[in-house]
């Protein structure tokens, strides 16, 4: 799994999370409690650069209506929030440049059945595929 600080550096850091993030289970306190909307506008705007693709991405995981309203995550939203940051840092990390890891999250791959590692991180099985290929990818195995 990709270290905590780079998950939530995807989400913005400590600037948009009120605190250094330094554990798992400080990560996991922070998404219990709600994290802040920004974090998640941080992570999409870290995974996607075209604009009408962001707002369709941010709002798969968080209604527009809701979103405009709250200013804090549900702890669910939360979920979804931190697990689309786990699969963009781990991205970023194994291709260690940001225009080639978004390239990889938009473009279908053979092994996730033709579907874009995108759109499988929104679930957690989806998600958890997604980082296999990843770590697959890194250390040299057939992906």
């Amino acid at each position: 799994m990709i270290e905590t600080q780079r998950i939530a550096e995807a989400m913005g850091g400590a600037a948009v999370l009120g605190q250094a993030i330094g554990s798992l289970s400080m990560l996991e306190a922070a998404v219990h409690r709600g994290l802040p909307k920004a974090a998640l506008t941080q992570v999409v705007a870290r995974a996607v650069a075209d604009p009408g693709e962001r707002r369709r991405l941010l709002h798969g995981i968080v209604s527009e209506a809701t979103y405009k309203r709250r200013r804090v995550l549900s702890p669910q939203e939360s979920e979804r929030t931190e697990r689309l940051a786990r699969v963009v840092a781990t991205a970023d990390s194994i291709w260690d440049d940001r225009d080639a890891a978004r390239r990889f999250l938009h473009e279908p791959h053979p092994m996730l059945e033709g579907r874009a590692p995108l759109d499988l991180a929104l679930t957690e099985l989806g998600a958890r595929r997604v980082e296999d290929l990843l770590w697959r990818l890194f250390h040299g195995l057939p992906a």
